[in-house]
């Protein structure tokens, strides 16, 4: 294999990563929703998701209803959650709404995850600004592969090196 073929097949799998990561980004404007996919990461909305399912999330402007799945993220925590709402007071300065969730396999709401970081003492409710979408739809069990990448760091170095060589060796 030439220099021209490698560069020819590294030139080939950055523009398939571009079109991959452009198509993402495009489908986060039509969504209105900077992350539009999520994998669930645990056990606490089963049986409705399931750990390893891929959620497909968008964020319409009208307000959140009562027995919604959202998935938010409290300021302070990188993982975002996904809980339903089983709460919602509407304040009528500002037309702001103030949410309360609970996973549906858990026996608590959520108001002790709200409070975990100091800087969230007394946080009793989140705001439609901490939701990053609603679920709209869910692939069972796909996500499993992403959290089987993220356990097991080796698999994730193994596979790439995989893929590599097969982009090089690939004639």
């Amino acid at each position: 294999m030439n220099l021209r073929q490698i560069l020819s097949n590294s030139l080939n799998v950055l523009m398939m990563l571009f079109g991959v990561f452009m198509s993402y980004k495009a489908w986060g404007l039509y969504t209105n929703c900077e992350s539009p996919l999520v994998v669930v990461l645990s056990e606490s909305m089963e049986p409705a998701f399931a750990r390893g399912d891929i959620l497909f999330l968008s964020n319409p402007k009208k307000p959140i209803d009562i027995g919604e799945i959202c998935v938010f993220k409290i300021p302070g925590r990188d993982i975002p959650i996904v809980h339903r709402v089983i709460d919602r007071h509407d304040s009528s300065k500002a037309d702001s709404q103030f949410l309360l969730t609970k996973g549906d396999n858990n026996n608590v709401d959520d108001r002790g995850l709200y409070q975990e970081l100091y800087t969230n003492r007394g946080k009793m409710w989140i705001e439609p600004k901490d939701i990053v979408g609603r679920v709209q739809g869910f692939l069972p069990y796909v996500g499993m592969f992403t959290i089987f990448m993220t356990d097991y760091p080796m698999l994730k170095y193994a596979l790439l090196g995989a893929v590599g060589l097969l982009v090089f060796l690939y004639e």
